[in-house]
Order: structure tokens, then C-alpha cells, then sequence
């Protein structure tokens, strides 16, 4: 049986897609991956082993764009489309499963285009996104942590794996995503001075635009830090913080949670729906993480945070958080193709 994961665009839908990749594996199944020459999806995957094949097409994102360059992507994404029918008729494609983004549109309407294969869809966010709107009503199964009918949230292991208690503060971790945030960035040197007063050690990924600008910061500051722009092992900093500031995109989250770090979110102000708000307020409504808008960062944030017992947050975090996500999805794909016998392991 031949699958297809196909998605990313951002480090978020490509951490999704590296998890199922990964459980497909477990059961020595080497999926296909299709995504974009643009974005991230390269960076991630292009020497990744566990997959047959990888294709990387020329497509891009449609959302924010108007008039002839909206209409200029729309026909690559339907070109790459009518061209991935016959490749999926060729290599006898059984199922698709897309994780989102721009990268996921040409696969997944290729899918519907053809008959022997099912669309599936993991949908990551509490606010379902627009590709995913239009799709559904065609797709064998959507996966989502926030609906109704739940799917556990796939996390790769590691993350479970690296999960402690935290107790006392005494390492931040500003996260600012794979691009940084300008904002979290800012704050960053606002509350800087006031940890490092306090004895309490600072981690900050903050993107390769304001690498440097920051680089001086905190050498002007004196303050020692661990400063990067980006990293594809952030559990290896994640692990040693005791708190985060961080964006609120559905991976990021997630992955907090399995590791039991308590954080303050950010939601990134201009994510479509405001679905970083929303995944962020699930874990806030519950007292487990706090929530504030960009505009809303100031430096009394720090007596809020090293008042929050970090133990309780941390032990409800590894608690909520489940490592049976990737599995579910991967035993409901496979479970009808098992039951008809023509289930094949690459």
C-alpha cells in the first residue's frame, strides 16, 4: 500500500508530518512526502530518511495574495494537481493524508481527482483553517484534538520522552517560532534585566532577522544568554527551561505539553481565524498556561509568572498530553486497507 503525507510550509504542519512519518515507520511503512520548494518543507525533510520518496513541487501559498499573483498560484497548485493524478494512478496510491498548509493543496486535490485514493486530514488547530474548510466535505476522515468525535494530538515521541517536573525557576526559553517574533523578541528585552536580577537564566530562539540586533542587546546588558535564530533539536533546550514564552501555533503547544513546560502565549495576531488565540485559550481556560495579546506584554507579567506554582501546571501539562496521537491516526488509515488483505510494507 502506497500513502502519502503531504503538507508544511511551516516548522508546525512538518512536525506533524514527521511524527505520523515516524509511526508509519514503527510498522516498517515508508511513506511518499509531497510538499513545496518553498517554505520549510526542504529544510526539514529533503535528507530525512524513512520515506520512498520525497517530491518538492513548485506551488505556493494563496491566502494572502490578491489579483494576478492569487490567479498565478492557483494554476500551479491545479497544474501540479492534474500532474500528481496520473503519478498517484502510476505508483497505485491508496490514501493521503494532509497535514495543512499550502504545501498540502496540490496532493489533496489530486486526491479527490482520483477515485482509488482517500483524503484524510489532520486538522491542528482549534479554528479549522481555510484549506482544510473547503476539503472536508470530500475527506474519508478528519483528525482533530478540539472536535467532538477527538483524536489524540500527534507529538513525536521525544518530547514525551524528555518530560520533567518543573518546580522552581530558574530558566526562561523565548520561543518565537522557526521565523521568530518580533514581539516576543521585544519583550524579551524588556524582562531581561529583571530575570537576570533574579538569578534566573535565559534560552532565546529568536529568529535569523533579529539575530544580531540582539546579539548586541545582551552583550551591551552584560546578561549571559543562549541565543539562537533556529534549531530542528529545540527539545534539546526545551528539556533544561522551567518556563516559556512562546507563540501559540498547535505543535508548539502541544509540544510544551508533553514536556511539561509550563508557558505564557503569545498567539501571533494575524494567524488566520485567530486560531493561535484559541489553541492557546484550551490550555489557559483551564489554568494551565497564561495568555496575553502583543499588546498586553509588559514587565508586571514577571511577578505573575514567578507566582504560578509550576509544579501543579507542570504534572496536569504531562498529564493532558497523550503519546498515543500519531497512532490513532495511523491505526485508522490502515484499518480498512488490513481488513481487505492488501495492506504492503516497503
Amino acid at each position: 500500500m502506497s500513502i502519502v503525507i503531504t503538507g508544511g510550509g511551516t516548522g508546525g504542519h512538518l512536525a506533524i508530518a514527521k511524527a505520523i512519518k515516524e509511526e508509519f515507520n514503527r510498522r516498517d511503512i515508508k511513506p511518499i512526502f509531497i510538499g513545496s520548494s518553498r517554505g520549510q518543507d526542504r529544510q526539514w525533510f529533503g535528507e530525512d530518511d524513512g520515506w520512498i520518496e520525497k517530491l518538492f513541487l513548485e506551488t505556493s501559498g494563496v491566502v494572502n495574495k490578491r489579483g494576478i499573483s492569487k490567479a498565478i498560484s492557483l494554476m500551479h497548485i491545479l497544474k501540479e494537481s492534474v500532474k500528481l493524478r496520473s503519478y498517484f494512478k502510476k505508483e497505485g496510491i491508496k490514501a493521503v493524508l494532509s497535514v495543512g498548509g499550502y504545501s498540502a493543496a496540490a496532493a489533496s486535490f489530486a486526491a479527490l481527482l482520483t477515485p482509488q485514493t482517500k483524503l484524510y486530514i489532520q486538522e491542528q488547530n482549534a479554528v479549522m483553517g481555510s484549506l482544510n474548510r473547503l476539503l472536508q466535505p470530500f475527506a474519508t476522515k478528519v483528525f482533530s484534538a478540539y472536535e467532538a468525535d477527538r483524536f489524540s494530538f500527534p507529538i513525536r515521541e521525544i518530547f514525551f520522552e524528555k518530560a520533567r517536573v518543573r518546580e522552581d525557576l530558574k530558566t526562561v526559553i523565548f520561543l518565537g517560532g522557526s521565523q521568530g517574533a518580533s514581539a516576543i523578541n521585544r519583550f524579551a528585552q524588556k524582562i531581561a534585566p529583571l530575570l537576570d536580577s533574579r538569578g534566573i537564566r535565559i534560552m532565546h530562539q529568536c529568529g535569523k532577522n533579529d539575530y544580531e540586533d540582539l546579539k548586541k542587546f545582551y552583550a551591551q546588558s552584560g546578561i549571559g544568554v543562549e541565543l539562537f535564530p533556529f534549531s530542528d533539536d529545540l527539545i534539546s533546550y526545551m528539556e533544561r527551561a522551567d518556563f516559556a514564552i512562546s507563540r501559540a501555533g498547535a505543535s508548539t503547544l502541544w509540544e510544551l505539553t508533553a514536556n511539561g513546560l509550563p508557558a505564557l502565549f503569545v498567539p501571533y495576531p494575524y494567524a488566520a481565524g485567530d486560531h493561535q488565540y484559541y489553541n492557546a485559550k484550551s490550555l489557559a481556560d483551564q489554568g494551565l498556561a497564561l495568555l496575553r495579546r502583543e499588546e498586553e506584554l509588559d514587565e508586571g507579567l514577571i511577578e505573575e509568572i514567578t507566582a504560578l506554582d509550576l509544579k501543579e501546571i507542570s504534572e496536569k501539562l504531562k498529564h493532558l498530553a497523550k503519546r498515543d496521537g500519531a497512532k490513532q491516526i495511523v491505526d485508522e488509515m490502515l484499518s480498512v486497507y488490513e481488513r481487505l488483505g492488501f495492506l504492503e510494507c516497503s
